[in-house]
């Protein structure tokens, strides 16, 4: 019996604190997955550093000894310039110097990697006054960005998501949550297809370095606002037209954007992510607060009815000479 009781009291505690058990599971698997995801980054990527450290180790190795009038010192100073200057765009090879990476084309794909947050950091600003603008112009436009792409999602889900849902639904009769599911589903499949794969295939052709995984790469990173900036289109000093490759790489970026938010706002909206997702947060005790307020409103109104109740006894007692007619009398004295 004992057993039993405290059986049913641990079930009524969980109950009781359901959601803040789910909070507590929720984190503990997020950091396992940061855990896991650091473990599998380090074994795969960790020997490929350390060839590359080796490779790099020799060439430097074998370019002293070739150039012996050159000191290892002198030699460092102008690598680490040189990498200064690449960490800020800037490439001393011949082949990259009829690029300019603050021309009004870069500037706009820059002003547009800010904004989406996405940042390639392959060109940042070089002067005080440029990182200061960058400061306010992020400030303003990141939460103005957050609006405009807010307002424009939400007039896309209503005539993409709602009214064909909602359309199937009433036209032939079919199950609204079923609808939703597959409308959900297909969405999914066309932004993937129209954002991802052949997007993908069009930058494998146009970058000369790039196969498909590395393209279907830079698009994923790009539209989740990742933006590494290890795979930057339009990059090649033998690009034509990067000016207007550029202009519509920014559209890209802004148009894919707003598909991937589209999406996850459908997504968002299906039963059961909603129900999924309250499992983890702080519920709202609207029932309790509405029952002390009315509670509270029962006990002020009781408490006036019982002043006013009182005031008329005392004002009765007070006027003895009243007497209070009943109907019936009234009636007989109507009569007589």
């Amino acid at each position: 019996m004992l057993q039993s009781l405290a059986g049913s009291s641990c079930v009524r505690l969980v109950e009781q604190h359901r959601s803040a058990w789910c909070f507590a599971l929720l984190v503990l698997g997020y950091l396992l997955y940061l855990v896991f995801g650091a473990v599998v980054f380090s074994s795969v990527e960790l020997p490929y550093e350390d060839l590359l450290r080796q490779e790099l180790g020799k060439l430097k190795q074998r370019f002293l000894e070739e150039h012996s009038c050159l000191s290892e010192q002198q030699l460092e100073q102008f690598l680490m310039r040189v990498l200064e200057a690449s960490n800020y765009g800037v490439s001393v090879l011949s082949n990259a110097s009829a690029n300019w990476n603050w021309d009004f084309t870069s500037s706009l794909f820059f002003a547009s990697t800010v904004l989406s947050t996405t940042g390639y950091g392959h060109t940042v600003p070089l002067s005080d006054g440029g990182k200061a603008f960058c400061i306010i112009y992020s400030v303003l436009g990141i939460p103005f960005t957050l609006l405009f792409l807010t307002a424009v999602v939400q007039r896309i889900v209503v005539f993409a998501t709602r009214r064909p849902v909602l359309y199937v639904h009433v036209r032939w009769g079919f199950s609204k949550h079923l609808v939703a599911i597959v409308h959900a589903m297909l969405l999914g499949l066309v932004t993937v297809s129209c954002f991802f794969l052949i997007p993908a295939a069009i930058f494998s052709v146009l970058e000369d370095d790039w196969n498909f995984l590395e393209s279907f790469y830079f698009c994923f990173i790009s539209l989740s606002t990742i933006g590494l900036g290890d795979y930057v289109p339009g990059e090649g000093y033998n690009q034509k037209f990067r000016e207007l490759y550029k202009m519509g790489i920014t559209c890209y970026l802004l148009l894919g954007l707003i598909a991937m938010l589209v999406v996850l706002e459908t997504f968002c909206e299906l039963h059961e992510l909603k129900k999924f997702r309250k499992l983890f947060y702080v519920k709202k005790d609207k029932e309790e607060d509405q029952v002390h307020i009315m509670e509270h409103d029962q006990l002020s109104f009781s408490s006036i009815s019982d002043q006013a109740a009182s005031m008329k006894d005392e004002q009765k007692a007070s006027e003895p000479f009243v007497t209070s007619q009943s109907p019936t009398s009234n009636d007989s004295s109507l009569n007589n």
